[in-house]
């Protein structure tokens, strides 16, 4: 008899075809976070086509899965998300989003398209695992609060009570054929930062007239950075960045009011919790003292992401054996976000990437990017490795 490996590998490769046919519907039809009706009423009619039943709705647009071995044993986890981003597609390919100024520049089409895969192989292979296979797919992963955290106040993981959560991302940086494992602390949370700094405009060749937003805000932002360097800790990974600063004045007008808009990640709860006063603290503090005024609005976003050690290094080994040593890459910390944090921070779980990068094919940019792309043949290592993974783990 074939090793579970050959099983499963062969069957990936069966399926290949209408895998990638669902990826490319997906890319073609992309709705943004909180919005994936249609996404979720197609995937909802293949997987009954199969003879598979949905068995809750969440969020909405959110819905899952069970697939039972029909043997006693764990439940397992594993979540796909549904969502596309606000992005112009730039690609010229046949399965270009169809939708004007949505994209799945994120991957979550190779996600949901993966995890169908996953349902098809655990259902027509029930006697090679055990227990129970809790398929999530999950709404609004890109926007604040974030699909999983509405799902799991909704009583997804007390309804199911998984044992562990798996969750595996693309990764355009790594070549098809390779994934990647990252124990421990993975991912960063992420906090949007809007201060809005309330000066006197006036003639800019007249300062002494005004309260100078533009300067008082310059200051702000130059301070807040020397917490960073100067009283967080060392071993916590921080970082504060700013990405929009606006005072709607001109070469010779000094406005009333700059807003300034930023995002705090870390890795320490503890920690953040600090930086979150400091922020309100110097801002106003700062303003003040050149008599201005600044509004701290500090919107707390996804927490930090925890990889299991044991799980992890049990999935590492697993996926050795699926794909080969030389094909598993420990990955370095990263300072992006995910929501798939908030189900790492209530159950043990491994979030883990997935190659998709081919440089020979030019696909190479990243996530986020309008031209983002990925290397078809990595939707078998996907379907394969995922579903080798559930059936590992079960047994």
């Amino acid at each position: 008899m074939k090793n579970i490996e050959s099983i499963v590998e062969s069957y990936a490769n069966q399926i290949f075809d209408e895998i990638n046919t669902i990826r490319k519907h997906l890319h073609m039809h992309p709705e943004l976070s909180f919005e994936e009706h249609e996404t979720s009423k197609y995937l909802k009619n293949k997987l009954e086509s199969w003879g598979i039943s949905i068995d809750a709705t969440w969020v909405k647009t959110g819905f899952t899965v069970l697939i039972d071995s029909g043997k006693p044993g764990k439940t397992i986890g594993v979540r796909a998300d549904l969502d596309a981003l606000p992005i112009v597609e730039k690609n010229d390919v046949e399965y270009k989003s169809k939708t004007d100024g949505i994209m799945h520049a994120c991957g979550h089409d190779v996600h949901s398209a993966c995890l169908m895969g996953v349902a098809q192989t655990l259902h027509n292979h029930k006697d090679l695992w055990r227990g129970k296979a809790l398929l999530i797919f999950q709404a609004g992963e890109e926007k604040l609060p974030g699909g999983a955290s509405l799902m799991i106040k909704e009583g997804l993981l007390d309804k199911y009570n998984p044992e562990v959560i798996l969750a595996q991302h693309v990764y355009p940086e790594m070549e098809t054929g390779k994934c990647g494992f990252k124990a421990g602390m993975y991912m960063a949370s992420a906090d949007e930062i809007y201060l809005t700094v309330k000066g006197k405009g006036g003639h800019a060749a007249l300062p002494h007239t005004n309260i100078d937003s533009i300067v008082i805000a310059s200051n702000i932002i130059v301070a807040l950075q020397q917490v960073s360097s100067r009283i967080a800790p060392p071993t916590i990974p921080t970082v504060l960045s700013f990405g929009k600063i606006q005072g709607l004045g001109a070469t010779n007008v000094i406005p009333d009011v700059v807003e300034i808009e930023g995002t705090l990640r870390t890795m320490n709860e503890k920690w953040r919790a600090i930086y979150h006063q400091k922020i309100n603290q110097i801002a106003t503090s700062t303003a003040e003292a050149f008599g201005a005024k600044c509004i701290v609005d500090i919107r707390k976003g996804y927490p930090f992401l925890v990889n299991d050690p044991v799980l992890t290094d049990k999935s590492v080994e697993f996926a050795k054996e699926y794909l080969g040593q030389e094909n598993i890459e420990e990955l370095p910390l990263r300072m992006t976000a995910e929501d798939f944090s908030y189900f790492s921070q209530k159950a043990p779980t491994c979030f883990y990437r997935l190659g998709v990068g081919n440089k020979k094919k030019g696909i190479i940019h990243s996530v986020h990017n309008p031209q983002f792309d990925i290397d078809e043949n990595s939707l078998k290592i996907g379907v394969g490795l995922m579903s080798n993974l559930i059936i590992k783990h079960s047994i």
